[in-house]
């Protein structure tokens, strides 16, 4: 497919999309175009994507800011979330959680989806390295009692598809999802990540971020004093 047709495909996905004329389409994308091509300041992985640049690299074998080059190539903006989501599964082999990770950093960066918005809702994450193995982390996490000496507050409940290292908790207010994810780090070592799903607004992220890193820095120095 010459350069040509594809552009002028582009356009016309866009102008089905937004309602615009073939003309005003067509201004859009070399406008955008125009501006693409000025010097951009580095991408923040960590912002868009909520990891870090090494782990998009090291997972996916692109940097973040490769993968927007392809997918603004590709015509992603005039893409829905699902097929930018596909495309990357199919015809580069991304893993589905990282496809979707980097369809919204795409969707961030281009002003489609606000910071820390998907497609459920709003999400945070919050990471901590411990001195303790994943099953005392486990522990601390599942058993009532011993949360409650680090995180007393929390409204959590583990959820019935939990499964090791990867465990799901149902938060009851506001309702919503929370993921822990556990990673050996050497001996007694691990880290900790923490994201919390299906959030209402903005409003409730900040909280929660807020809420997340006291608490996981209160089970940090517990372990950490052990």
């Amino acid at each position: 497919m010459t350069t040509q047709k594809a552009f002028k495909q582009r356009v016309r996905a866009r102008a089905a999309r937004t309602g615009e004329s073939y003309t005003a389409a067509r201004a859009q994308l070399i406008r955008k175009a125009d501006a693409s091509s000025a010097p951009t300041p580095p991408i923040d992985t960590k912002l868009l994507a909520g990891v870090s640049e090494e782990a998009v690299l090291d997972r996916t074998g692109r940097p973040l800011a490769e993968w927007f080059g392809l997918l603004d190539a590709w015509g992603a903006e005039s893409r829905t979330h699902t097929e930018i989501a596909r495309w990357l599964v199919a015809d580069h082999g991304v893993d589905g959680w990282w496809s979707q990770s980097i369809t919204v950093a795409f969707e961030r960066a281009r002003g489609r989806r606000a910071l820390h918005q998907t497609a459920a809702g709003f999400s945070v994450g919050v990471t901590r390295t411990v001195t303790a193995t994943p099953d005392a982390v486990n522990a601390a996490f599942r058993d009532p009692e011993r949360r409650a000496t680090w995180f007393p507050d929390a409204s959590l409940e583990v959820h019935a598809s939990y499964a090791g290292n990867r465990g799901r908790y149902d938060w009851t207010d506001p309702p919503s999802k929370v993921w822990v994810d556990l990673v050996p780090k050497g001996v007694d070592r691990t880290t900790v990540t923490v994201t919390h799903e299906r959030l209402p607004d903005a409003e409730a992220v900040a909280t929660m971020k807020d809420r997340w890193r006291a608490a996981l820095d209160r089970l940090k120095a517990r372990f950490d004093r052990a």
